[in-house]
């Protein structure tokens, strides 16, 4: 995640809302999410194909020394990008047509002018599955996979921030192409988004909402993946996730994912990062703000501020792989109920 607090611009912020009185529009929206899951073969096939194991075997490939820290631009991180290429490859998930192969582009000049300083050039990694009905309508799914490299001979492996992310984006993606193959492939399509350049200015992410591969218009939402594999000290030993932002845009986006967190793992939602006042000001750090500022609504996923945070220490040893999974399970359920549902979620707050 950035370190940098970002410019607030023009955007609000609002207090996040209690769930115990609910309208009776969250209640049809709730359930809608428990009937597409409920006796549903294919999504439960996919839901448990989301593993643990898998997850730490593709998190220390991604985190390992050999990445060298995963600079943006770096041979490293270029090192983890075919890594994940390869991946996708062999699920048999393709990229999105109009860009001609997994790699869009950052341009060094590009970075340089948003105070990138003399970053080379660098790639966002794109994977792509097409909707059966809605194919137009895009659903995504983000993390950035780059970290802060090396340092005095040092390597700063970065597994929490964000190899978690990562990998968990890889197996969102290898779910949903596991439903895909049983028939049931997702309505709406699904872009899989791996980000460059965020621990240097949200650079990738910006790239690509100035440059879309889909027209922002249509793009449905951004679920952003920064951090999900450990605990905070206020929640040592917890079963939650933070999530920040999903009530800015939308109104149904929040009861979506809370509906489906309790049909699935019922992890504790913390929604402290939702206060104007609070002064880390997450909702501006990650990649998901430049969506949200394009007026796409967003749901940040996040385990908070660790000790190892932005330290040589944040290392594969220390994820808890089992709480990795759980808030797995849950991004891909939402994503689901949003790629699935017959309307797509509206717009509603500014």
């Amino acid at each position: 995640m950035n370190k940098i607090l970002i410019p607030l611009f023009s955007a609000a912020v609002m207090v996040s809302c209690g769930t115990a009185n609910i309208s009776n529009d969250e209640k049809t929206v709730q359930n809608s999410v428990a009937q597409n899951i409920k006796g549903d073969r294919a999504f439960l096939s996919a839901y448990k194909s989301i593993k643990a194991d898998d997850l730490k075997k593709n998190l220390y490939v991604i985190a390992s020394d050999e990445m060298e820290g995963r600079d943006t631009g770096s041979p490293g991180q270029k090192k983890a990008g075919e890594y994940m290429v390869n991946y996708y490859k062999n699920l048999g998930i393709s990229f999105p047509k109009a860009l001609g192969s997994y790699y869009q582009k950052v341009p060094a000049d590009f970075m340089k002018k948003r105070g990138g300083g003399n970053l080379p050039d660098s790639e966002n990694i794109l994977a792509f599955i097409e909707g059966s009905e809605k194919p137009e309508e895009i659903v995504v799914v983000s993390a950035h996979y780059d970290h802060v490299g090396t340092r005095n001979g040092v390597v700063y492996n970065g597994a929490d921030d964000d190899g978690s992310g990562t990998v968990a984006v890889m197996e969102i993606a290898k779910a949903f192409q596991s439903a895909k193959k049983e028939g049931k492939g997702p309505k709406r399509s699904i872009l899989f988004l791996h980000v460059t350049g965020e621990e240097h200015g949200l650079f990738g992410s910006e790239y690509y909402t100035d440059n879309p591969v889909f027209p922002l218009a249509n793009t449905v939402v951004d679920l952003n993946i920064d951090m999900i594999g450990r605990d905070d000290p206020e929640n040592r030993g917890k079963q939650y996730v933070y999530v920040i932002g999903s009530e800015m845009l939308s109104s149904e986006l929040k009861v979506i994912n809370e509906a489906a967190n309790k049909k699935t793992n019922n992890l504790e939602l913390n929604y402290r990062y939702d206060d104007p006042n609070d002064t880390e000001r997450l909702y501006y750090r990650s990649d998901h703000y430049n969506f949200a500022k394009n007026n796409v609504p967003v749901a940040f996923f996040f385990d908070g501020i660790h000790e190892d945070y932005h330290k040589p220490t944040d290392d594969v040893e220390k994820i808890d792989y089992n709480l990795l999974e759980k808030r797995t399970q849950l991004i891909f359920t939402t994503a689901w109920e949003i790629a699935n549902r017959p309307a797509r979620i509206i717009v509603d707050k500014k």
